[in-house]
């Protein structure tokens, strides 16, 4: 049997949302959320890996599961593959759930396991939902196209596929940041450089296409609410309440 455990990675110091992570939302801190909902789905372990002390007190304090990883790391992943190489049994699967989505489906996280439980020669997979073309052009979300096999071929800040004048329009797929890894997949994924696209488009999914690595996108007809904001955080405690 697949061993599979969530790492839910919890940076304090946001850029946009200082501190957001601990941000109360609905009578909880938003991270105690994102740990709830995660608990519900068919992983065996659920961890929050940190670089701080705050949020590691906040998690105890719920009891939660937390690991303490170095503040040097660069994104998600690299705080992950910390938090799992720590362990002294390692999972054959690893879920990246963000810390910052307090709202996650179960399911989808449920999806994402079962997909990696029946292709056991698939290294990563992602999730991915249609994107209204009113926002298409905005850098800040992040379109994929894939194949018929629902492999990627490319993440993009940039309007993808793009249509031209007199062609005929194809859905646009905004991808949703949850990740799917096999655990060697992202020891591999951690030892790379960054790639040129990575570097331009400043998505680290691209280090993995440029290395020839596949990636599985599950196609999802679920919402969720990221917050990155202040305000989104209101969003998804109007959300959350509309729930209860």
């Amino acid at each position: 049997m697949s061993k599979v455990h969530v790492v839910i990675p919890a940076r304090y110091a946001s850029s946009r949302f200082p501190g957001k992570v601990l941000a109360p939302l609905c009578g909880k801190p938003m991270i105690q959320h994102v740990y709830d909902r995660a608990s519900l789905s068919d992983a065996d372990e659920i961890f929050i890996a940190t670089d701080e002390p705050k949020v590691y007190d906040a998690v105890t304090k719920f009891g939660g599961k937390c690991i303490m990883t170095s503040a040097e790391h660069q994104s998600g992943t690299d705080r992950i593959y910390e938090a799992i190489n720590s362990l002294q049994e390692k999972p054959d699967i690893v879920i990246n759930v963000q810390g910052d989505e307090p709202l996650i489906p179960t399911s989808v996280i449920n999806e994402l396991i079962q997909v990696m439980k029946d292709n056991p020669d698939l290294p990563m997979a992602t999730v991915a939902v249609k994107l209204d073309r009113a926002y298409v052009n905005d850098p800040n979300k992040v379109k994929v196209i894939f194949d018929k096999n629902n492999r990627a071929i490319y993440f993009s800040r940039a309007p993808i596929p793009f249509v031209r004048e007199g062609g005929i329009a194809a859905p646009a797929y905004l991808h949703w940041g949850i990740y799917a890894y096999r655990f060697d997949a992202l020891k591999r994924f951690v030892a790379l450089p960054p790639g040129k696209l990575e570097n331009c488009e400043k998505l680290e999914q691209l280090r993995v296409l440029e290395d020839g690595m596949p990636i599985y996108v599950v196609v999802s007809d679920l919402q969720s609410v990221g917050v990155d904001t202040p305000e989104d955080l209101e969003e998804a405690e109007r959300k959350m309440k509309e729930l209860m």
